[in-house]
Formats: C-alpha cells, sequence, structure tokens
C-alpha cells in the first residue's frame, strides 16, 4: 500500500485510527471539507486548518471545466494554487456524471457531456480522469471514474452501473501505474442490492486498491436505507485498507456510518447550510432565521472551539443572516466546519476509550430530547 494505515483502536466495528501519507497524517474517523473548485466555499485555507481538517477534497469534474487541468498543472498543482500544503482527495467526476444525465451521453470508453458553464463538449475517461487527479492536479488521494446511478434503481440498471465501475476501476489503476507518493481508491457500487455490493467489492479486491470507497449512497435513499446497506457493505472491503463513504453526511449519518466501520467522510453540508442561515450544533441544527434568537445573547456553541462558535452571539449571527450580510455565511460555515471536525475527534476519542457505544446512544438521546433540533431548521 502507498499509505501505511494503522488502526490504533476498535470497539466493535468501530475503529480509529492514521493513514499517513506524503503531506502529513489523517487521523480517522476523518472529515473532509470539500473544496469544490479549489476553494471550502466562505472560508480561507488558514481557517480550515484551524478546525483540524487534516484533509481536503478537490472536484474533478469542476477543475477541468475552470481553471481547466493544463492550467492548473502549470500554475503548480492544487495544493500550490490554493495555498493548502496538506493532503488532498478528489473525486473522479462520476457523481457529476450522474447529476449531468441530460446533457451527458455514457459510453463503455467513456463519458461525453457539455460543459454546465458554456456548452462546450469533453470526454471524460477513466485515463483522462487519472491524469487530471494525478498529473495536472497533483492529488494526494485520487478516485477510479466510476458510474454513480440514483435511487431508486433497478436491479438491472444498478448491476450494470456497477458492472461498468467495476470494468473502468480496472483501466484506472492500469493507468494509475504505482507512484510512491500517492494512492487510489476503487469505488463499491450496486446501489442497495446486497450481492451487487458484494460482487463489486469482490471485483475491487481483485485488482487492488490502496483504499476504497462506498459509492452510490446519499443520493435519495434516506437514513434507514442507508444505514441498512452499511449494515454489510463495509465489512465487504479488506479491514486493512482506510474505508470512505462518498457524500455523508450529517452529524447522525457519520456516527451511525462510524458504528458500522467506515473511517473517512466527506459533504458540502457544513458550508452550504452555512450559506442559507443553519448551524449544527451537539443538540442537532438550528436556524438562524428564526426571530427567538434575535435577542439572544449566547454563544453557538461554546463547546465548539472556534472562534465563529464561541465569541459572537446568536442574536448577532441573527442579524448577519437576516441582513444577507457575507460575514454571516462566513462565521457560520466556519462554525459548521468546525463543529464536523471536533464531531470526528469526539468519535475518535470514544472509540481510543472505549465508549464508543454510549457516545453513540448518548448522540441520539441528545437529539431526541431536544425539541429544535430540527423543528428550528
Amino acid at each position: 500500500m502507498t499509505f501505511p494505515f494503522d488502526i490504533t483502536a476498535t470497539e466493535g466495528r468501530a475503529r480509529t485510527g492514521v493513514l499517513k501519507t506524503a503531506r502529513g497524517d489523517i487521523r480517522t474517523p476523518a472529515f473532509m471539507p470539500v473544496g469544490t473548485a479549489a476553494t471550502v466555499k466562505a472560508m480561507t485555507v488558514d481557517q480550515v486548518a484551524e478546525t483540524g481538517a487534516d484533509i481536503l477534497l478537490g472536484n474533478t469534474y469542476h477543475l477541468m471545466l475552470r481553471p481547466g487541468p493544463e492550467r492548473m498543472q502549470r500554475l503548480g498543482g492544487l495544493h500550490e494554487f490554493m495555498r493548502w500544503d496538506k493532503p488532498i482527495l478528489t473525486d473522479s467526476g462520476g457523481f457529476q456524471v450522474m447529476s449531468l444525465s441530460g446533457i451527458s451521453k455514457m459510453s463503455e470508453e467513456a463519458v461525453t457531456f457539455s460543459s454546465h458553464i458554456d456548452g462546450s463538449k469533453h470526454v471524460l475517461s477513466p485515463e483522462r480522469s487519472i491524469e487530471i487527479q494525478a498529473d495536472r492536479l497533483g492529488s494526494d488521494i485520487v478516485m477510479q471514474l466510476d458510474e454513480c446511478v440514483s435511487w431508486p434503481a433497478e436491479e438491472a440498471r444498478a448491476r450494470s452501473a456497477m458492472e461498468l465501475s467495476a470494468r473502468w476501476g480496472a483501466r484506472s489503476k492500469a493507468a494509475f501505474g504505482t507512484r510512491d507518493t500517492q494512492a487510489l481508491f476503487g469505488i463499491q457500487q450496486g446501489s442497495t442490492f446486497e450481492h451487487l455490493r458484494r460482487e463489486s467489492a469482490e471485483r475491487l479486491i481483485d485488482i487492488g486498491f490502496d483504499g476504497y470507497a462506498i459509492g452510490g449512497l446519499a443520493v435519495g435513499e434516506g437514513h434507514h436505507a442507508m444505514c441498512e446497506v452499511l449494515d454489510f457493505a463495509p465489512a465487504m472491503l479488506p479491514a486493512d485498507r482506510p474505508r470512505y463513504l462518498m457524500g455523508v453526511g450529517k452529524p447522525i449519518d457519520l456516527v451511525e456510518a462510524v458504528w458500522r466501520g467506515v473511517d473517512m467522510f466527506d459533504c458540502v453540508l457544513p458550508t452550504r447550510a452555512g450559506r442559507h442561515g443553519q448551524a449544527w450544533t451537539w443538540d442537532g441544527p438550528i436556524n438562524l432565521k428564526n426571530a427567538r434568537f434575535a435577542e439572544d445573547r449566547d454563544p453557538l456553541d461554546p463547546d465548539v472551539p472556534c472562534p465563529a462558535s464561541r465569541d459572537y452571539s446568536r442574536a448577532y449571527l441573527h442579524h448577519l443572516v437576516r441582513a444577507d450580510e457575507i460575514l454571516g455565511k462566513v462565521l457560520l460555515s466556519w462554525h459548521n466546519i468546525a463543529f464536523f471536525q471536533a464531531l470526528t475527534a469526539a468519535m475518535r476519542a470514544a472509540v481510543a476509550e472505549g465508549r464508543f457505544e454510549a457516545f453513540r446512544r448518548d448522540f441520539h438521546a441528545r437529539h431526541r430530547s431536544n425539541g429544535s433540533a430540527s423543528a428550528g431548521a
């Protein structure tokens, strides 16, 4: 394996450890803030680093359209471009292929699509995806190109996408070759069908990857259905490699996924929610647009080690949100990223100390007991 993955403690299927990369250690469970277009929206990289994030995610689809992979390479790669010296994982563009199904065409060789920016035509093959991620952007963790289907999916459709993803996984591995300072992750597909997930995992293991992702979730199936898949999907993947659940999710999703053996996560939720006036707290989400915060002098969440969380009153944040001030989006995005990092840090400690089951139970109870946990969101 390119990057050693040391599991330091387990409790049931939950585990904590360290993925050691050339640009630094990634403590797991890990949440990766999403830097879609070479930026975590509304935040500087220094702010992101201060929250405790060990790794960011970049988006191949958006970066290949603007500023372009060849230009990015001439400018020194993604790390230098955005001034982030820690690890970066780049997705392959597969999820955008699904979301752009109306303006894309899939074939065995590649996916052809029109830019949502200017309508220009582009071709993304497994080989081109690897070239962009590994050689042009210079990402530390590269994802294979896959086909992700929406939910619900008929079994025949889910099988077709799973089989194509496996073939593309083999092509991605061949294009990636052997590299000393970069890792390649394969992506398990199969929608909610256990036998397809198992076949996908077996095919990926035969190819051999540095890590394995669980794809095809967070596409509309809901929390309960996601957990049902996670009851079996992570255990199908090698225990000595990191397991990455793509595109997930809400705090309760992270807790349940860690309980089932997942190590890594990414989601746009923290910054997207922040830009729309929503803050995530240990008691659930709250909507700062709500009039009940107009004279609330308490900080947003003093238990989160972040200036945005502890140094500004809820009344002030309410004012910023209602006035549509940019600072409101900045502070709430900052707080939300910090909260997600605090959550993963708390889960790492709970597993290490053998109390994750109690942590999970208390987390559920705290959310259920607080009437504002979802009502204010």
